[in-house]
């Protein structure tokens, strides 16, 4: 990695901006990446920066990591036999660590898990579970056998490699998963008290994550729509609630084939129950509206903005054409107000350039197929030196039409005996111009609706983009924390797993909340990875004394240019020699 600068004049001064780049190659070529913006540098960004970082690592440094300071002494070394040992994963362990003491889930976890006659403190466990899920997503048996010993959390966590093992891990996710909700508590007023966080805005989403395996144990394993397209395994739904930043407030797990429509009174009174009814907006996506859902939230006074069915758009035909009276949000997005005829609602009708282009070529595409294999079937029936059997056309034209269902009404088609063909079968088709029509004036449309009167259209349309946030929460968790498959089995490990796969989320995003202060952009993977390759190892120093001893000092790897800056905007200062236990 190297810094980059680049020169801007900008009202008569001149700004001198940088960035950490690193070469990668892609395709055989060489190319550079931004690993991370650091702004101008200045002394007020890198004062922000070390304010949060006093929040996070303000505590006292673990002084038994450090070596203590020793009197100089001079002793002879044979350089020859100079060696390094026991590399370790250092920093990267030590960050999560550090966020983990930053958002006290340490004083948590001690006072929620005392600590009894067990040989190793159940908190500890817990730590060390979440800690390789963040950096490191695998298996206990992984994390026993070889993960926990690449790293340098023994040293951190004085507990030695040999009393890590699967049995103990799994113990620890059984001992988690009775204080789910007095963590879900902990998390939100810490994460409001470091991050400034308005718990006014709710975004709710459901996902499903799939299992490898029969999961006979466990009742909540069932097939249904599974949106990671693995309909022949079983699976649990996941039901997320966070905040615009996209900080998680609370989750659920539900059943495998629960609809989600039928999931919104549920978690909206679990997630009041469990932090306070307030005067929150709920943000939810078209998938959970129903007239029920509706009638639910208006009569108990709670506030929304849901998106509504693509059927919606047709009730609001002559406002949508009409030119009047649109709000530009920003270059190729307006969104209309219009008010519900029973004056409880408003509905927002919003055109976006980008999804006009987007729809338009889809539809295209589409019907493009519908087109060549309608022509493709009319041919082969003029050939065919037989009458064709007229159910098993209208079942291939009914696939074709299935197969490409966004532009199937686009096509009226009709299948009858021609006499002048020897009562051969033939294909009547033609294009439905009025669905045609409404199609072009409706790309790029869609509508919102919501019971909140006191916001502009421009702000209800900005809070209902920010679903995004849930949809990143839900890739993070699949891609980069894996929390699919599931490989346990037993109903409450599974419960347990996912409650481990939320906590390294939201180390995940504390990470990036933090990196985002200190100008290193919301890339929490690039810094994790640029933080695995600072080590510590032990340098073997041989004596050239008659007795031959050998000195052991325990240090940390000192970082480059580039990483030196990326500690520095973090406000992470890394021990240099570490304590060797025993000695």
């Amino acid at each position: 990695m190297f810094l980059r600068k680049s020169v801007r004049k900008k009202d008569g001064k001149t700004h001198t901006y940088w960035r950490l780049v690193r070469s990668v190659r892609r395709n055989g070529k060489v190319v550079q990446e931004t690993v991370a913006q650091l702004g101008e540098l200045d002394a007020e960004g890198q004062a922000r920066a070390r304010a949060l970082a006093r929040q996070m690592t303000g505590r006292a440094d673990q002084l038994e990591l450090f070596e203590p300071r020793l009197e100089p002494t001079t002793i002879p070394i044979h350089l020859d036999r100079v060696r390094l040992e026991r590399s370790r994963n250092f920093a990267q362990v030590y960050l999560a660590w550090s966020l983990w003491r930053g958002l006290e889930l340490d004083k948590l976890f001690d006072a929620l898990l005392p600590k009894g006659r067990e040989k190793v403190a159940w908190s500890t466990m817990a730590a060390i579970l979440v800690i390789a899920r963040l950096c490191e997503p695998s298996s206990e048996l992984y994390i026993a056998d070889h993960w926990y010993g690449s790293t340098a959390l023994d040293d951190i966590l004085s507990i030695p490699v040999e009393r890590v093992n699967d049995d103990r891990l799994y113990r620890a996710l059984d001992q988690l998963l009775p204080h789910k909700e007095a963590i879900e508590v902990h998390l939100k007023d810490k994460m409001g008290e470091l991050f400034d966080v308005d718990f006014d805005l709710l975004l709710y989403d459901v996902t499903s994550t799939y299992f490898e395996g029969m999961a006979e144990q466990n009742e909540l394993a069932q097939r249904g729509y599974s949106r990671d397209h693995r309909g022949d395994c079983k699976q649990v739904c996941l039901a997320l609630v966070v905040t615009r930043e996209g900080l998680p407030l609370g989750y659920e797990v539900f059943a495998g084939n629960r609809v989600d429509v039928t999931t919104v009174a549920d978690i909206v009174s679990q997630m009041e129950a469990r932090f306070g009814v307030a005067d929150r907006v709920w943000v939810m996506d078209r998938g959970m509206v129903s007239r029920s859902n509706i009638e639910w939230l208006q009569s108990t006074g709670r506030r929304y903005l849901l998106g509504a069915a693509r059927s919606e758009l047709k009730k609001w035909k002559p406002e949508l054409l009409e030119e009047a009276n649109w709000e530009q949000v920003r270059d190729g997005l307006e969104v209309k107000i219009c008010r519900g005829p029973e004056g409880e609602e408003t509905f927002i009708l919003c055109r976006s350039t980008e999804r006009l282009d987007k729809e338009r070529a889809m539809h295209e595409r589409f019907a493009d197929r519908i087109r060549e294999g309608l022509e493709s079937l009319e041919r082969r029936l003029l050939k065919a030196r037989s009458p064709a059997d007229r159910s098993q056309v209208e079942r291939q034209i009914g696939r074709l039409l299935e197969r490409n269902r966004r532009a199937a009404r686009k096509f009226r088609v009709v299948v009858h005996e021609d006499p002048t063909l020897g009562s051969r079968l033939r294909l009547d088709w033609s294009v439905n111009e009025e669905w045609d029509e409404w199609a072009r004036r409706s790309e790029g449309c869609y509508v919102l609706r919501t019971n909140v009167s006191d916001w502009t259209g421009p702000e209800l349309w900005q809070a209902y983009v920010q679903l995004t946030q849930a949809e990143a929460a839900f890739r993070i968790q699949k891609s980069d924390l894996s929390i699919r498959p599931i490989w346990h089995q037993r109903s409450d490990r599974v419960q347990a797993h996912i409650l481990v796969c939320f906590l390294a989320y939201v180390l995940w995003k504390s990470l990036e909340q933090w990196c985002q202060r200190a100008g290193l952009g919301r890339s929490p993977r690039l810094i994790l990875q640029e933080m695995a390759k600072l080590h510590s190892a032990d340098i073997v120093l041989p004596t050239a004394e008659t007795t031959s001893r050998e000195l052991r000092i325990r240090c940390v790897v000192r970082p480059d240019k580039s990483q030196a800056q990326l500690l520095d905007r973090l406000g992470l200062r890394l021990p240099k020699r570490l304590m060797i236990p025993g000695r």
